[in-house]
C-alpha cells in the first residue's frame, strides 16, 4: 500500500518546516533560499507561499528586507492545517474499490474501515504541530551523527521532504 503526499503538499510542509526553523531567528526568509534550503525548484515556492498566506498560515512583506514567516508560533501549526492549505480540506470520496461489484452503488464493503483510517490519519496530522516535526528532525540529525558511518544514511541537504 502506499501512502504519500502530492507535490503541492511535499512543498508545502517543506516550506512551512523552513519557517519553523529560522521562526526563532524573527527574520524573515527568502522564496529562494526556502527552494535551496528544502529542495523545492524555485518556481513552485511562489505558489506555495500564496496558497499559505491566503491561509493564514504564513504572512509575506515585499521589499529588500521583506520575506515570509509563520503567521503563527510553530506549535500553532499542524500538519493538517498546511495540508488543507494546498490540497483543500475534503477528504476522497472516491470509492477505495474503485472497480467493484456494481451492486455496491453507495458504500463498498470496504467503505467504514476505509473511512476510520482516513479520519485516525487525519487526527495525527491535527494534532502534530510544525514544532514536533522540527524537533524530531532535529532528533534525527542528532542520531545520523552520532551513528557509525557504515550505519549512518547519507547525508542530505535536509532530512524533511527528501
Amino acid at each position: 500500500m502506499r501512502l504519500e503526499l502530492g507535490r503541492r503538499a511535499d512543498y508545502a510542509v517543506r516550506a512551512t518546516v523552513d519557517l519553523a526553523r529560522h521562526q526563532a531567528d524573527e527574520s524573515r526568509r527568502k522564496a529562494r533560499d526556502i527552494a535551496s534550503e528544502m529542495d523545492i525548484p524555485p518556481s513552485y515556492v511562489p505558489q506555495i507561499l500564496a496558497d499559505l498566506v491566503r491561509a493564514d498560515l504564513v504572512t509575506s512583506m515585499a521589499g529588500p528586507r521583506g520575506g515570509h514567516a509563520l503567521a503563527r508560533d510553530p506549535e500553532q501549526i499542524t500538519l493538517l492545517e498546511v495540508l488543507h492549505a494546498v490540497d483543500g480540506a475534503t477528504p476522497s470520496a472516491t470509492c477505495v474499490l474503485r472497480s467493484g461489484p456494481c451492486r455496491w452503488n453507495a458504500v463498498c464493503a470496504v467503505h467504514v474501515p476505509w473511512a476510520r483510517a482516513q479520519q485516525a490519519l487525519l487526527d495525527v496530522l491535527g494534532r502534530t504541530t510544525l514544532h514536533d516535526v522540527v524537533v524530531a528532525d532535529r532528533q534525527l540529525d542528532v542520531v545520523a551523527f552520532t551513528l557509525p558511518d557504515d550505519v549512518a544514511a547519507p547525508a542530505r541537504s535536509s532530512r524533511v521532504g527528501t
